[in-house]
């Protein structure tokens, strides 16, 4: 099974400049309003997310870590600059196409885990593609259900799972459709340590396994640490970046960039 997973999640990959990344903006700036009320929350942004990595965003309140993700996701659309999912650009999708490649190509975990109460682990992970009318494979939920942990649970609602179980059926959901890349908005803001270690320790695996691209925003430098890269913002522009750094070192970064 596990070369299943390998295989399609590695599919389609080539070694052109923009295939080489998963994400990518060029020149993007986000305004919110107009005239004296407009708020910038990007400013030029131009950034890659490597194919098959995983990288954290950070930056204190208010820096555009929201905007960055909801813009790559396909969210938002940018005031200008160019937003690309491998070699499709985003940002000039219309919205039908757009809502399309954000259900086919992109997997979303948020910190509120966005299950339905009344179904089943298997149904709440299979809910986008049957309410889509979409063929489910079987084989491959069997495995994604495997890899998180959840096979001997697939029959029990949320309600009989624990923050960090139920944060898994949460990431199984976002892998089923095979997407080109995760992203996470603050994935283990509401767990405790014990679970967030869990889940971290599993988007770890999914990387380094599978060749999954993730993308996280974190306000912890300890899940930060888990990346392999952790990209600043401060002020809506790009303001570092530390590949592999330890808490301290994030931590310690994090602190200065209240002066940026």
């Amino acid at each position: 099974m596990t070369s299943v997973w390998r295989r399609s999640a590695t599919a389609g990959h080539s070694g052109d400049h923009i295939a080489a990344a998963a994400m990518r903006m060029e020149s993007v700036s986000k305004t919110y309003g107009t005239g004296a009320a407009a708020v910038t929350a990007l400013n030029d942004v131009s950034f890659e997310v490597p194919r098959g990595s995983f990288t954290a965003v950070m930056g204190p309140s208010g820096s555009g870590k929201s905007t960055f993700l909801q813009c790559l996701a396909g969210l938002d659309r940018p005031t200008s600059g160019r937003v690309y999912l491998g070699d499709t650009e985003l940002s000039g999708l219309k919205e039908s196409a757009l809502t399309a490649v954000r259900r086919e190509r992109i997997g979303y975990v948020f910190q509120a885990y966005n299950l339905m109460s009344a179904l089943t682990v298997k149904q709440n992970v299979t809910l986008v593609p049957r309410l889509s009318n979409t063929a489910v494979d079987d084989a491959w939920l069997e495995e994604i259900l495997r890899r998180v942990g959840l096979s001997e649970y697939a029959d029990r609602r949320p309600s009989q799972l624990s923050g960090g179980q139920q944060q898994r059926v949460a990431i199984a959901r976002a892998l089923l459709a095979r997407p080109d890349a995760v992203l996470a908005d603050e994935p283990t803001g509401a767990l405790d340590t014990r679970s967030s270690q869990e889940v971290l320790r599993l988007f770890r695996q999914i990387v380094d396994e599978t060749g999954q691209t993730l993308l996280m925003v974190t306000h912890d430098p300890v899940a930060a640490s888990y990346a392999d890269s952790v990209v600043f913002l401060a002020d809506g522009r790009l303001a570092g970046q530390l590949v592999r750094p330890t808490p301290d070192q994030v931590a310690e970064r994090l602190t200065h960039l209240g002066n940026w």
